[in-house]
């Protein structure tokens, strides 16, 4: 396996497990896919309801959390199939493994701790590592290389778009200056670059890196996060059974703005959620990663909405 060797047990806990699990419902006997399997923190709940007359199919692009991932749920006792693959591969995952529909579908949008905390990945500026922001290791374009080719105007563009930064022109111009002595190659060496170019708010306690925007901006293109969430949501319909369940976790208002749009299809959808499931002040708490997310769920309504 390529990429970093996972550790020995998954430090990664799963946002708004209960809320997953009543608005997926998973019962004994159906089909689920987990879309992103991650650790395998959601992917265990679900098991642990479908049993052995049921099937778990787990989707991740990265290897490292497929290893994660299948020692959470062996012990379940459910029969699971795990594929290395995005989650915009759905149907064709369901292709090979010969289903024509199942009856649930899970997106959590968020990447786990275990990813953030290997400085090897390069997603966090709180962790020294090379600037590769890479979800798959296996392929892609990394970060570094990305801060290396685009010009002023595309990395601005960028830092606005999908970091509503902003600061984007001057933190692009900046960038272009820095690469001319030396290339930008670490996550310190880019967080400090942007902190220079930010202007922190006065009298406020508690106000969000200056880098925060700018690594989501960069990790969002490097991993083509919106286009594959499109393709997903566009893919949903063919993928389940009618009366089957969708439910999506997103982390910043770019995605949840996306399943939003595509549940607004009221032919195709049912809504179960009017507004988006957030983490009670207890889990947030317990697990500040929760903070930032929210669920929105659907029901598959008959084809061409009968």
């Amino acid at each position: 396996m390529n990429g970093p060797v996972p550790p020995e047990e998954a430090r990664h806990v799963p946002v708004l497990a209960n809320e997953v699990l009543a608005a997926l419902a998973p019962a004994a006997g159906q089909v689920i896919v987990d879309a992103t399997a991650g650790a395998g923190g959601h992917a265990r709940l679900i098991a642990d309801r479908l049993g052995p007359a049921g099937r778990l199919i787990g989707l991740d692009q990265d290897p490292m959390m497929l290893a994660l991932a299948r020692r959470r749920i062996e012990p379940a006792g459910c029969p699971f199939d795990l594929v290395h693959a995005n989650f915009e591969q759905l149907k064709q995952v369901l292709d090979e493994l010969r289903l024509e529909a199942v009856d649930g579908v899970l997106a959590d949008l968020g990447f786990a701790s275990d990813q953030v905390e290997a400085p090897e990945r390069g997603l966090s500026f709180q962790y020294e590592g090379p600037l590769d922001m890479r979800l798959d290791p296996t392929s892609g374009e990394p970060a570094a290389a990305l801060l290396k080719r685009l010009g002023e105007r595309d990395l601005a563009d960028l830092f606005w778009q999908y970091g509503e930064e902003r600061f984007s022109r001057r933190i692009a111009r900046k960038v272009v200056e820095a690469r001319q002595r030396a290339p930008l190659e670490t996550t310190t060496q880019l967080a400090e670059l942007v902190r220079r170019c930010v202007p922190r708010p006065r009298g406020k306690r508690h106000v969000i890196d200056p880098a925060t925007r700018v690594f989501q901006a960069l990790r969002i293109a490097v991993n083509d996060e919106l286009g594959a969430l499109d393709r997903l949501l566009k893919s949903l319909p063919a993928c389940l059974k009618t009366g089957g369940r969708a439910v999506l976790i997103s982390f910043h208002s770019l995605e949840d703005r996306l399943v939003k749009r595509a549940f607004q299809d009221r032919q195709r959808w049912q809504v179960l959620t009017k507004k988006p499931v957030q983490a009670t002040e207890g889990e947030v708490r317990n697990n500040p990663r929760a903070r930032s997310a929210k669920l929105r769920a659907a029901v598959l309504r008959q084809e061409g909405g009968k």
